[in-house]
Parts: C-alpha cells; structure tokens; sequence
C-alpha cells in the first residue's frame, strides 16, 4: 500500500496541477496521511526551480494547518485519534511519555519532543493528534509546527533549488538519518540554552 502511495505522490509531483496536489498532501500528511511531503517537493522543485519558494511556502502553511487538523483530532475527537495512533504504533509509547508531561519540565520537553517530530522522520501527524489529547498551548503547538516544518521544508526546497538530481539521491539513501541529527542537534542546543538561562534566573 505504501509503495502504491509513494508512486501516487511521484506522479502527481509531476502533474500541471501539481501545486494544488501538493496543498493536499501536504495537509492530509500532517494529520492521517502516510507519505511525508518531501517525496514531491524535491522532483517539484527540480523541474521548477524558479517556484521553490513558493513550493516551500506551499508545503509549510498547508502542513501546518493539517497540523492543527490533526490538533483538533485529538481535542475533539478522541477516540478516532487513538486509531490514528495505534495504526502507527505509538499509542502504547505515547501514552508514557504524556504521563510525566504534568510540570514545566514535561511542558519544555514536548515542545522538544514536537519540534523532533516535525523537523525528523518521526511520524508528525501522530504528536499533532497527542498534542491535542493532552490539551497542549494550542498558540505555541501551532508556532512550533511553523518553525520545525517551515524550517525542513526550507531545507528540503533550497537544497532540492541548489544541487537538483544529487541532492535528490542523496536524500534517498541518508534524508533520514541527517534530518534526525540535525534535529537532535537543534534540540540539545535548545536544552542548554534554557538550562543556562534557568541558572541565571
């Protein structure tokens, strides 16, 4: 089913309506969808590298509303998100993370924990759903999604826009590994600085 979908999402990259296409994928994607953005963004933005911009732009408001879909999932209704969850195999995880989520800690360390989940491979529609749940600030989790996906999807785009076909292999064999480190990186940045900025309160 994945590979069907993925070939789906190839096609429509190069579709005349391929923008539009890209709107919805990008929403559905941050929400229910399995197949991330990205797998159209890079053959969009090679074969338009003048509009990489605007498929940035695209891919990062279209994502991020999804997100809020997926936010008001998890709100409202419950029960359909936890299938959501579970067919992705985080309910179990989730659920024992969201337990220890009860003092400013556990609020700094979900807003690490998201802004991994949109910036990495993990599974964004999955945190968007618990953030939901768990009633998290709803202005933050919509400014946080803004910079973690803006911030991959600026990557992605600018990238695709410079170095077109090789960059286009490359992420294929290491996209993954590199997002998750830089976004662990990012993270651990964000950890200290607030640590040294708590030490000084």
């Amino acid at each position: 089913m994945f590979k069907s979908l993925y070939k789906r999402c190839l096609y429509l990259a190069g579709h005349r309506s391929s923008k539009y296409y890209l709107a919805i994928i990008s929403f559905v994607e941050s929400s229910f969808f399995p197949i991330p953005p990205d797998v159209m963004v890079v053959p969009m933005v090679i074969s338009k590298k003048n509009d990489y911009i605007k498929i940035f732009f695209i891919t990062t408001i279209f994502s991020v509303l999804g997100g809020i879909l997926g936010y008001l999932i998890g709100a409202f209704f419950n029960e359909f998100g936890d299938h959501i969850m579970d067919f992705y195999g985080y309910e179990d995880k989730l659920s024992h993370i969201t337990e220890n989520l009860i003092d400013s800690d556990g609020f700094y360390a979900w807003l690490g924990i998201l802004f991994l989940a949109g910036f990495t491979p993990l599974p964004y529609k999955v945190f968007t759903i618990a953030s939901g749940l768990i009633g998290f600030n709803f202005f933050i989790f919509v400014f946080i999604s803004l910079v973690s996906r803006g911030s991959r999807f600026f990557i992605v785009s600018y990238l695709s826009y410079k170095f077109g076909d090789l960059f286009s292999k490359y992420v294929d064999k290491n996209g993954s590994k590199w997002f998750s480190i830089i976004g662990i990186l990012i993270v651990i940045i964000g950890i200290i600085t607030y640590q040294i900025l708590k030490s000084n309160v």
